[in-house]
């Protein structure tokens, strides 16, 4: 009995924490969500969620939080956080990109109230400490940056985000929206290339990649036009046919909250209160 009310739990906790991040992938919204009562506590239960993608997603949500600077400190000093970021970095389930992730959240707070000297060794320290728990078949991570073309709504950015998603060996994407780039972290083994294809497939967007040249000038360089095999992640899980979404209600009121901060937090309150009921009953 007990079994099934959980499974009908499911699809609800990753959409809300699909929500969340949406919310926290906007700039504006990110002290609001910090500052409100139920969310931080809400995406820390779900590091703690069975189901990978719900985890996944909560350390999206919490990696576009740690960017605000001013965020760190109230998230790395609320109950539970460090700790089940460690375990999540830790327990031997966890599959490699979502480790990375959740040691680079964990190395963003940890460097929140040091030193610039102090910082540079605490995060050697902490770098060491991951790939030792992330073992020698888990090669580090690179960043990739990109600029597209085309990327100049959240629309797009939305598009752009789960084309990114679906690829295997992609761990975290930065949007800056400005001047229509994406910074993506991914596994060492992946190849930039993969990144193109997946924005080609959206048919509105076209990605280059920047680099720095010897003299240190940013170049873009596109490239090459032969689609690459892109390995998908499957252990994404099906959406809920649109009829049955117990969120279609809610999309309309994400839709609505764009920029701001005022309409996030009545969304919030709406996305503690789902928290409190799957967590506490």
């Amino acid at each position: 009995e007990k079994m099934n009310s959980t499974m009908s739990e499911e699809p609800d906790a990753l959409s809300v924490v699909n929500q969340l991040r949406d919310l926290a992938a906007d700039p504006l919204n990110r002290r609001a969500i910090v500052q409100d009562q139920g969310c931080l506590p809400g995406l820390i239960l779900f590091l703690d969620h069975p189901n990978p993608p719900v985890v996944h997603s909560a350390l999206l949500a919490l990696r576009y939080l740690a960017e605000c600077r001013a965020n760190r400190e109230k998230m790395k000093s609320e109950l539970g956080m460090m700790l089940s970021l460690q375990n999540v970095i830790q327990k031997t389930t966890t599959p490699g990109e979502t480790k990375l992730l959740a040691s680079e959240v964990y190395d963003l707070l940890q460097s929140s109230n040091m030193s610039d000297m102090d910082n540079v060794n605490e995060m050697n320290y902490r770098r060491r400490k991951a790939q030792f728990f992330l073992g020698s078949t888990n090669k580090r991570a690179k960043t990739v940056v990109l600029h597209i073309d085309g990327l100049d709504d959240s629309s797009r950015r939305n598009l752009c985000e789960e084309a990114l998603l679906k690829i295997k060996g992609v761990i975290s994407f930065t949007f800056q929206m400005a001047v229509q780039r994406c910074v993506v972290r991914i596994r060492s083994d992946l190849k930039a290339e993969a990144l193109a294809t997946a924005i080609a497939s959206t048919k509105v967007m076209k990605a280059q990649q920047v680099v720095k040249s010897e003299s240190g000038e940013e170049m873009l360089v596109p490239f090459q036009d032969t689609p690459v095999e892109v390995e998908q992640n499957t252990d994404l899980p099906e959406y809920l046919p649109e009829d049955e979404s117990p969120t279609k209600e809610q999309d309309k009121a994400v839709s609505r909250v764009g920029s701001h901060p005022e309409g996030a937090a009545s969304w919030l309150s709406t996305a503690a209160n789902f928290l409190s009921r799957s967590f506490y009953w």
